[in-house]
């Protein structure tokens, strides 16, 4: 006797395998990226030049931005560990350090300033805290641009701190701090100073001769004096027209010496230099500087667009 055999079996066992292998082949499929990855960082922003003070800034992409200056916290940010930088891109990377104690941070830029004064760099509340300079109105710091790896950016992009770096050493910092006071006007200052040294040098020769001329009688000794006062009368005009040369404008700003004219000649265009012929090399000078204020201005300008090898010289 043959038992009846249904036709719906195998394919009720089928969709009994398909079920039991559904959960197999969820787990085998690539979990979806994370909307936190590199592409957060990109694309990067520079911007328009602006002007802070009369000052003006282009922004740049400058890899081996390394500078130092003052920095505050500021009321933006919150809790996150960024900062705001006014010429590099946005968003960027950068190590600051807190040159009295040598502490170092990982620091997110993510704004675009400080819009007014002359700090390098304004901090958010939390990496103020973190740096140790809440609190400061201005603390000395140096900012160093860096490519740090993606874990580390994602940290900060989520809003916490990355891995802490080995402070600074005190050797280093006091480099740094050297560097930092050379950056200020006194140094500009002293540098005419010595073109009054020789309107001290006249009074001291023509006392020897006044003197010697009383114990040594009247008719040998008036012979020789009008000898000694002729010679000493023409030095004594020539240091008094030195010393109104930096009246006149004798000053200019060194940006660069370069291989390439047209580099040089963009990079005049952009701090509003000159470009003049040194041998083989192209000299990138912004001149005609009338007073050390003005020589001041122009220095700036030059390391707000990257060049902070720039320095003042004078003309003459």
């Amino acid at each position: 006797m043959r038992l009846p055999v249904s036709r719906n079996l195998p394919h009720a066992a089928l969709i009994l395998l398909l079920a039991a292998g559904a959960p197999g082949f969820a787990k085998d499929r690539p979990a979806p990226l994370p909307a936190n990855g590199p592409q957060s960082d990109y694309p990067m922003v520079l911007g328009q030049p602006f002007v802070v003070d009369g000052v003006t800034y282009t922004p740049a992409d400058t890899l081996n931005y390394d500078v130092v200056g003052h920095a505050a916290a500021s009321s933006e940010g919150g809790d996150a560990i960024t900062a705001s930088h006014r010429t590099l891109p946005l968003p960027s990377y950068v190590e600051i350090t807190a040159l009295e104690t040598g502490r170092t941070i990982l620091v997110r830029l993510e704004r675009r300033g400080p819009m007014t004064g002359n700090l390098l760099t304004e901090l958010s509340p939390g990496a103020a805290a973190q740096l140790g300079i809440a609190g400061q109105a201005k603390a000395p710091v140096r900012v160093r641009r860096v490519n740090p790896p993606e874990p580390e950016r994602a940290e900060l992009r989520a809003g916490r701190t990355a891995p802490a770096r080995m402070d600074t050493p005190p050797s280093l910092r006091a480099v740094l701090m050297r560097r930092l006071e050379q950056q200020g006007p006194g140094v500009q200052v002293s540098r005419p100073s010595p073109m009054v040294m020789p309107d001290k040098v006249p009074p001291v020769p023509v006392g020897g001769p006044v003197s010697q001329a009383i114990p040594a009688g009247s008719a040998p000794v008036t012979k020789p004096v009008p000898a000694m006062a002729r010679p000493e009368t023409k030095p004594a005009l020539k240091p008094a027209s030195a010393a109104k040369a930096p009246d006149k404008g004798a000053w200019l700003v060194q940006v660069g010496a370069f291989s390439s004219r047209p580099r040089a000649e963009a990079i005049a265009k952009a701090v509003g230099g000159e470009v003049t012929a040194a041998g083989a090399l192209w000299r990138v000078r912004i001149a005609n500087l009338a007073t050390t204020a003005a020589a001041d201005a122009a220095l700036a300008k030059a390391r707000a667009a990257g060049y902070t090898d720039a320095r003042i010289q004078r003309a003459d």
